[in-house]
């Protein structure tokens, strides 16, 4: 079992050594990794500490999601909409 408090998005890149992850929980939570496993590694510890840092802020804490998630996919590509 993967015991993160709150959901994580995990992009694949070209490069099959390059992952970057993201809360969509927690706004500014972002980071890259080596792996999937390096990835989910790191947002562990980083959701710790970015916990930390709204607590020592008074900042309001987001509640956790009920069932979070991981959801793994290939970098998006940016579109560009025209009116």
């Amino acid at each position: 079992m993967i015991d993160l408090p709150y959901s994580l998005i995990i992009e694949a890149t070209k490069k099959t050594d390059y992952f970057g992850f993201y809360s969509p929980d927690l706004g500014g939570l972002t980071g890259l990794g080596s792996s999937i496993d390096d990835c989910i590694k790191k947002a562990k510890i980083a959701m710790k500490e970015h916990l930390e840092v709204l607590k020592e802020n008074n900042m309001p804490i987001p509640s956790r999601p009920k069932n979070p998630t991981i959801l793994i996919h290939n970098e998006l590509k940016e579109t560009i909409k025209y009116s």
